[in-house]
């Protein structure tokens, strides 16, 4: 005898592509606890480059729910699963950004090498979970993935962008765009778009100076007000992506599957192609040239760690054993994550 949930019953017949469009029917406490953890992970994620937001919410089993609810809600359907789904993952996220993007961009900027390698784990443990939804393979699925994996290829052979002292607004608006696409986007991590525009040290800055400003012992109002003038484009940038791919990724899946799918792959397995991990700052020189001018010795001393030109090095037989290791670890926390939120439910609970 049957022991499905009538109201799981129709998503047994239907593709994956328009399962991940419609959601999964969770039980409350379940799509409680995993928009949580979806949101908290998704929050990390746009912390750091190499890192998809996406990703962590299809490794928390919540991404289908997400990309329904967004699409209803953006449509005017308010239904209660859609707005406590947004609700809890908005808040998860947005405490982990506010919180912790100062100490991310400190380990990133001192420890570069580190956390790369680790970065490069965390995205190559949601390939597996795209490829179960991909699956089986058709000649439009290798081709739509080879595609975008040649696009993720040529981002990460492009120069990345240094911002400018004075900060260019638009641009912020546009780093919102790309930061909303990742948070959406299996594979296309937010960080790492930011690290190609030239605004990931920029808005991260912003963050923690709106956080001291808010959070410190004493609040500061012309550091608040500096944080706000470059977090407000950001955020509008955020809110029309958000929405626009959210819908967009639910229209081409629900008529597309396969190439959808196959883009999605793709962009998850090109965005490790830029976080060749052995590279790291080095201090300035005399003459250097910087954003157009030639440093003299004072201007050399005066810049800022985060602003150092990097090179590549050669790793030493330590250093590249505890890569490795450091990949595998982030590969085992992506699949551990997913088999957590994957396990079978109760259709009585």
């Amino acid at each position: 005898m049957s022991t499905e949930s009538p109201e799981l019953a129709p998503e047994m017949h239907r593709s994956h592509g328009n399962a991940i469009g419609a959601g999964e029917a969770l039980p409350p406490t379940t799509l409680g606890l995993r928009s949580a953890a979806g949101g908290i992970l998704m929050g990390l994620a746009n912390l750091v480059p190499g890192i998809s937001g996406g990703t962590m919410l299809l490794a928390a089993g919540i991404y289908p729910n997400f990309i329904s609810a967004i699409a209803e809600i953006s449509t005017l359907h308010f239904k209660w699963r859609s707005v406590l789904t947004l609700g809890i993952i908005a808040v998860a996220a947005g405490l982990s950004i506010l919180l912790l993007a100062g100490t991310m961009k400190t380990l990133v900027i001192e420890n570069r090498w580190v956390m790369y390698s680790l970065f490069i784990g965390l995205s190559l443990g949601g390939v597996p979970l795209v490829w179960r939804l991909a699956r089986p393979a058709t000649p439009t699925l290798w081709v739509s993935a080879t595609l975008a994996f040649a696009l993720m290829c040529l981002m990460a052979m492009g120069e990345i962008r240094q911002s400018g002292h004075e900060p260019d607004l638009f641009l912020l608006a546009v780093s919102g765009l790309a930061g909303a696409s990742a948070m959406i986007l299996p594979g296309i991590s937010g960080g790492y778009l930011l690290l190609l525009l030239g605004q990931y040290e920029t808005i991260l800055g912003a963050v923690d100076g709106l956080k001291q400003g808010l959070l410190g012992g004493s609040l500061e109002p012309e550091l608040l007000s500096q944080s706000l003038t470059l977090l407000a484009p950001v955020g509008l940038g955020v809110a029309v992506g958000i929405v626009g791919v959210a819908n967009l990724i639910r229209w081409l899946l629900d008529r597309f599957e396969k190439p959808t799918l196959g883009m999605l792959l793709g962009l998850l397995l090109g965005s490790v192609v830029g976080l060749y991990p052995f590279h790291g700052a080095v201090p300035p020189e005399v003459g250097d040239l910087h954003k157009g001018s030639v440093l003299t010795a004072e201007a050399a001393a005066d810049l800022d760690p985060e602003d150092w030109p990097t090179q590549r090095f050669v790793p030493s037989p330590p250093q590249a054993a505890l890569s490795l290791g450091l990949i595998l670890v982030g590969l085992g926390a992506t699949l551990l994550v997913d088999r957590i939120g994957s396990k079978p439910q109760n259709p009585g609970a």
